[in-house]
């Protein structure tokens, strides 16, 4: 997969290159970001972080393996192409599942425009009609209303609880799950 693209908007790889654009706007929204960015546990506080390198890397290994696609949310802005976030269809499974989940972060300086809800769509429209996946979720975090609203206007619909369901903030912190089905998979 090259790249999906709607108007302005443009999901792709994020590239060595992009190391710069990258550090300047993970640097301008840590505090925007850090109350909802998944943390390791204790049991892995002796495993360093990967560079930026290395997590381009990683990227790409798990996107040609199909396990996780990572791509940067780009916005053509004045014939320029700007990083204003990222979004991940990771956890694919295929056989009798046929199923994956969606996770987003967005640029402050960019939120409440439409742009995630976009990018969350044309995302879920790839993993239906190119991967034919059956499911797909997104879990976030219950007093996260910007991101509920995304999911809702993507139109996902809430499924349920997950009790301390991923590692954010330094704590496990508890999901609620939405989760948007395929139809046209039977």
């Amino acid at each position: 997969m090259r790249k999906l693209v709607e108007h302005e908007l443009t999901l792709k790889a994020i590239r060595f290159r992009d190391k710069t654009q990258w550090d300047s706007v993970r640097a301008v929204n840590r505090d925007w970001l850090s109350p909802w960015e998944a943390t390791r546990p204790n049991i892995d506080h002796n495993s360093p972080l990967p560079s930026y390198y290395g997590m381009v890397m990683q990227l790409n290994k798990e996107m040609k393996a199909l396990r996780s696609i990572s791509l940067g949310i780009w916005l053509k802005e004045n014939n320029e192409q700007i990083l204003i976030g990222q979004i991940t269809l990771g956890g694919i499974i295929f056989g009798a599942m046929r199923g994956a989940h969606i996770g987003y972060w967005i640029d402050q300086r960019y939120s409440n425009r439409g742009y995630t809800t976009r990018a969350v769509k044309l995302l879920t429209k790839f993993g239906f009609e190119n991967l034919r996946l059956h499911r797909i979720e997104i879990n976030l975090r219950p007093e996260n209303e910007a991101s509920k609203q995304v999911a809702i206007k993507a139109g996902y619909l809430l499924e349920g609880a997950r009790n301390k369901y991923l590692h954010i903030a330094g704590d496990w912190r508890d999901h609620i799950t939405f989760v948007k089905e395929n139809p046209e998979i039977k």
